[in-house]
């Protein structure tokens, strides 16, 4: 008996099973490399159709580490004032969600190679961000400011991923 039909889009963590299953599936959704090939999932991105402005794939690694240096310091001050009961938790949410959402494109569209997914997660990192950067705006200008590279990558990411979804449907 099926329990999910073909096109169910976890069906990557169908295959994982043993006493170790656990952890496998947890990582795998958590964005670290456990079952996660990255020859193939290169090769797999590198056969797909792309729009001409796609970037080459080399230069993700270094954009992400600069952003990942942005998204860090602008989330640990939110976090922290959080604790320090300066901001309210209305001002965390956006963020943590931004980051959940953000970690999980990268299980979605490499591990599980589901482009279609992808587009509906790149569209809620991107509102997460300009959630993240409206509900700060008023009470720590420097964190929204700090955040438009992110937002200008994560934009043109968002089109770039629609459109490759668009040429491969």
């Amino acid at each position: 008996m099926q329990l999910a039909p073909a096109s169910y889009p976890l069906r990557g963590l169908q295959g994982m099973t043993g006493p170790d299953a656990g952890v496998k599936k947890a990582a795998f959704l958590l964005n670290t490399p456990i079952d996660m090939d990255s020859t193939s999932s290169a090769a797999w991105y590198a056969q797909l159709a792309k729009p001409f402005f796609a970037p080459p794939a080399w230069i993700f690694g270094p954009v992400w580490t600069v952003l990942y240096l942005v998204i860090a310091i602008s989330f640990g001050f939110v976090l922290v004032q959080t604790l320090r009961r300066r901001l309210p938790f209305a001002v965390l949410l956006p963020f943590i969600l931004n980051l959940l959402f953000n970690a999980v494109y990268t299980p979605i569209q490499f591990g599980l190679r589901n482009n279609g997914l992808a587009s509906v997660d790149i569209l809620l990192v991107l509102g997460t961000l300009l959630w993240a950067m409206a509900a700060i705006w008023r009470r720590a200008r420097w964190v929204a400011l700090v955040n438009i590279p992110y937002l200008l990558w994560v934009g043109f990411a968002t089109v770039l991923q629609l459109s490759i979804t668009w040429l491969n449907r």
